[in-house]
């Protein structure tokens, strides 16, 4: 049989290896059969099966012994992936024990299944996102202390504003994940929950047994046992995507900043270089911001998968039809796609490259003109604030139009000069002057981000 078509070329790029071997075949196929293992424990538990039903089946659910290409193809019959799997292991199971084979999967339904499998799965998806943001923003920790005074242009619309520090702008990446991990950590009772209601929620089929089932089966797993199934109940899974969406949307701005700074006409940030990489098949001088791309790519493509979650949750009665399958490749690309630009986003942080000397050098582009609000503001507190106003954007007319810094201008200006002298231009053109909270600022996110680690 020809080998299945790949699908890797992107992989390494845009994925974690490590998240996409939890949603790789055979990581979903060991939650389904973790479940059946588990199921088999928890009814012997209560009496509910003979214990020595359990070694066998626990034997058998394990995900090497199956061939995922055939469960691949017996998906198209059954509709979804438990059922040719339960087929399979009762197969595996009769073969050594047959009298063990009545047991599996008793009481419990595909989604059962599929549901709590996918709840193990996500589980180990979110241990590895909440390691990545928590190196990473331990790595954005280090850069903002580093380089809390270090100033730099401020930018609003794109164009030169006010001076601020590059500790400062790192702060606010910093702050957005530390409110993220703080969401995760909230989800998490929400999220790790069991999942089993049998054929149509009321576990019927369990006699007086089931809730006790139940019980002892959300013990196995170290899971939650909810009020009651929830098959078409799928608020969970959105908001533990909802809340990747706004990781993926952190990490695009993060991405967005990096790319910006990084443009030849700034050249003030860059990724760290290494051999290969971000250069170009033609032009041997790119250095192109590599890591920054998947960062933004993670972020525009998220926000449509979390779409469809969203819009998969007006599921029917009691077990839903396309609605829930449609969530069965989103919710891992969005795991995925989160988990590449988390890793992509650590290596920027940990070897973030700053010129501080072009970060001063672009401050003077405007020879001045981001400092003439503070100009401005001084001038107020003596001329009244229009006339300071007025004063000031004619003299930055003038800078402009005669090509001159603001400072000459200034203390050309009789009216500037009887209120300001030249010390005190001096001192309210010089950027580490005007750098206002952003040093408190730098100072709060890393407090929120130490305590949140503690």
């Amino acid at each position: 049989m020809n080998p299945r078509p790949g699908n890797q070329l992107f992989d390494a790029y845009f994925t974690a290896a490590a998240m996409r071997e939890v949603f790789s075949d055979r990581g979903r196929v060991q939650g389904m059969l973790d479940f059946e293992a588990a199921l088999a424990r928890a009814e012997a538990s209560v009496g509910l099966i003979p214990q020595v039903a359990v070694a066998p089946i626990e034997t058998a659910c394990q995900a090497e012994r199956y061939d995922f290409a055939a469960l691949a193809e017996a998906i198209g019959s059954a509709g979804n992936s438990a059922i040719p799997l339960v087929k399979a292991l009762g197969k595996v199971i009769a073969s050594g024990v047959p009298e063990a084979e009545r047991y599996v999967h008793l009481g419990a339904t595909s989604q059962d299944a599929m549901d709590t499998g996918l709840v193990l799965q996500l589980r180990a998806a979110l241990n590895l996102i909440e390691t990545d943001l928590h190196h990473l923003s331990d790595a954005l920790a280090r850069q903002a202390q580093a380089h809390a005074d270090t100033p730099l242009a401020g930018r609003t619309w794109l164009q030169h504003a006010t001076p601020v520090t590059l500790g400062m702008k790192i702060a606010g990446w910093l702050g957005a994940l530390t409110r993220h991990r703080q969401r995760l950590q909230e989800l998490k009772p929400r999220l790790l929950t069991l999942q089993f209601g049998g054929a149509s929620g009321t576990l019927a089929a369990l006699g007086d047994k089931a809730l006790p089932v139940a019980e002892a089966l959300a013990k196995q797993l170290n899971l939650q046992l909810p009020e009651q199934p929830w098959h078409t109940q799928r608020d969970r899974l959105v908001e533990f995507a909802s809340v990747l969406g706004l990781i993926a949307g952190s990490l695009g701005k993060l991405g967005r900043d990096i790319s910006l700074l990084m443009q030849t006409e700034a050249a003030e940030v860059f990724e760290p270089s290494a051999p290969g990489k971000g250069g170009s098949s033609t032009m041997p001088h790119k250095r192109n911001p590599v890591g920054a791309a998947v960062l933004i790519s993670a972020a525009t493509r998220v926000p449509g998968l979390v779409s469809t979650l969203l819009s998969a949750m007006p599921q029917e009665h009691e077990r839903s039809l396309g609605l829930w399958h449609a969530e069965w490749e989103t919710l891992p690309e969005i795991c995925c796609l989160v988990s590449g630009a988390l890793r992509q986003a650590q290596i920027i942080a940990d070897g973030l490259q700053v010129d501080a000397a072009r970060m001063r050098q672009n401050l003077d582009l405007t020879q001045g003109l981001v400092l003439a609000e503070a100009v401005s503001i001084v001038l107020a507190q003596r001329l009244g604030r229009d006339a300071a106003h007025h004063l000031l954007e004619t003299c930055c007319k003038r800078a402009v139009a005669e090509q001159r810094h603001l400072r000459a201008v200034l203390g050309d200006d009789p009216l500037v000069s009887a209120e300001l002298s030249a010390d005190e231009l001096d001192r309210l053109l010089d950027p580490a002057h005007y750098l206002g909270q952003a040093c408190v600022w730098v100072e709060r996110a890393l407090a929120e981000h130490h305590r949140f680690n503690a």
